[in-house]
This record gives structure tokens, C-alpha cells and sequence, in this order.
């Protein structure tokens, strides 16, 4: 990771979430908040929790439980908590390599690909196992490979062929880039988890329009401090070059594309 992998300051958190929202994260969302009820837990701590995206589907899903959604980026949840006002939701900056909660305060802690951001991640799953009580459960996804989501991967390669001396590389360095499951399932093992369970799970994105497709991702994201590095009008030709990319992948006609995902259940 660079110093800007975890920037999301400015106007990006408001385009990452109207923009890929839709995109990439709601499907999952449901997935993930879906799994997270069967369990039927009181006390739901969420981790990485951005915008509130997984934040609303836990509150549809459970609607009596208790939810304490944290992120290291107060502008992030400052936008979450524009959008969500309910009793239940208790936003809250924190680590998560650092928690600030006691032991066994929590029935299941959710993160939605959030774990990559993390510098120190065995840190971080010894903490969502530190403040979990007695058969409660950690939930987590991360991408799969970028041969897996090809949107990302399109943009991807499209912004790396604009600027050959230099490619930004930020989406395989680090949203794409910590999807191997040995790896996964070591760390999760080195943080004390034992019993742990693991699916791919495919879904569809929703792509309203080539443009507001590439706006997302080209200006929604910590992709966009590397673009912008290449100097003026550099963000602009990103997103006309992506746009058109996407434009001819048939992405320009409100249809939906495919997306895989890693789901990690452990406890």
C-alpha cells in the first residue's frame, strides 16, 4: 500500500457512494448482511463501514439488533450518517487494528472489503476476535482477481495504457490485490480463528451508464490521487478514456456486468 490507498477525503466519498455504490458494493451488501442475520445477533459491530452501504442492509436484515459502525475516515462516515438516522446505529471513528471496545462485546463483526485497506491485518483479525463473545462470528469479503471483475479490470488497464511511465496501479496493488486463500485463511489462523469457512460468490453489478461508471471509479476512489499525480486534466482524460472503454464493453446501456467476490465466515 501507498500513503493515498486509504485516502478518501474531498468529494470522493460522496461519488464513491453514488457511484459505485450501485456499482460494486450494494449487491454484496445484501449478500453479506444476509449471512450476518441468520445468526440472529443482538450486537452487531461493523468494521470499515464507509458510507453506511452495509450499514443500512444490517439494519434491513436485523432489525432489532444494536449496530455500531466504525471507519477510520470520519468523511466517510460522515455521509453515512447523513443518510442513516436510526436508534439502532451508533457511528463511531475507530481503528479496526485498534479497537476501541471491551472483550466480548459483540455477537458478529462485519467488514465489507475493507480488509485489504489494512496495513497490519492478522492485527486487525485479532481484534474483531478479541471483541467478539463466546460463538459469535467474524464475516468478511475481499475481490477476487482482476481476471474475475472485469469492469475493474477494463479500467484498469485503460488508465495503466494512459500513462505507460508510470501506471497507476492502485486497483491491483490493493482492492485487488489480497484474494489468494491460503494466504486469507493463514492470517485469519495467525490471529487465533479456527474454524473458518470460505465461498466465491458471483454477482451483478449494476451499471447505470458508461460516463457515471467511470466518474466512480476514476474520481470515487483513492485511484484518483495517482491519476492526478500525472498533472492537469489528467483526471478528466482517465475518466473519457474509461468511459469509452466501458462504452465499448456494452456497458452504456443500463445493463449489469459480472463480479466475484471472496466470503470468509470465522470464529
Amino acid at each position: 500500500m501507498t500513503a493515498t490507498d486509504a485516502l478518501f477525503a474531498g468529494s470522493i466519498p460522496a461519488l464513491y457512494h453514488d457511484h459505485l455504490g450501485p456499482l460494486l458494493f450494494e449487491p454484496y451488501a445484501r449478500d453479506i448482511a444476509s449471512r450476518a442475520a441468520a445468526l440472529r445477533p443482538g450486537r452487531v459491530l461493523e468494521t470499515a463501514a464507509g458510507t453506511g452501504i452495509v450499514t443500512e442492509a444490517l439494519l434491513r436484515a436485523l432489525p432489532e439488533a444494536g449496530i455500531v459502525a466504525t471507519d477510520l475516515n470520519q468523511a466517510m462516515l460522515d455521509v453515512a450518517a447523513g443518510r442513516i438516522t436510526s436508534p439502532q446505529v451508533e457511528f463511531r471513528q475507530a481503528d479496526a487494528q485498534a479497537l476501541p471496545f471491551a472483550d466480548a462485546a459483540f455477537d458478529a463483526v462485519v467488514c465489507q472489503f475493507g480488509v485489504m485497506f489494512f496495513p497490519d491485518r492478522i492485527g486487525a483479525y485479532k481484534e474483531a476476535r478479541r471483541v467478539l463473545a463466546p460463538g459469535g462470528r467474524f464475516w468478511f469479503n475481499v475481490w477476487d482477481s482482476l481476471d474475475r471483475n472485469p469492469v475493474s479490470k477494463a479500467v484498469a488497464e485503460t488508465v495503466a495504457g494512459l500513462f505507460p511511465d508510470d501506471p497507476p496501479s492502485f486497483l491491483s496493488r490493493t482492492p485487488f490485490g489480497y484474494h489468494d486463500p491460503a494466504r486469507i485463511e493463514a492470517d485469519l489462523r495467525a490471529a487465533g480463528f479456527t474454524a473458518i469457512e470460505r465461498e466465491t460468490v458471483g454477482l451483478r453489478s449494476a451499471v447505470p451508464s458508461a460516463r457515471a461508471a467511470a466518474i466512480g471509479l476514476t474520481h470515487g476512489s483513492p485511484l484518483r490521487a495517482e491519476i492526478e499525480a500525472h498533472g492537469e486534466g489528467a483526471l478528466e482524460r482517465a475518466a473519457d478514456a474509461v468511459a469509452a472503454t466501458l462504452a465499448r464493453l456494452g456497458c452504456d446501456a443500463g445493463g449489469e456486468e459480472p463480479m466475484s467476490a471472496l466470503v470468509f465466515s470465522a470464529r
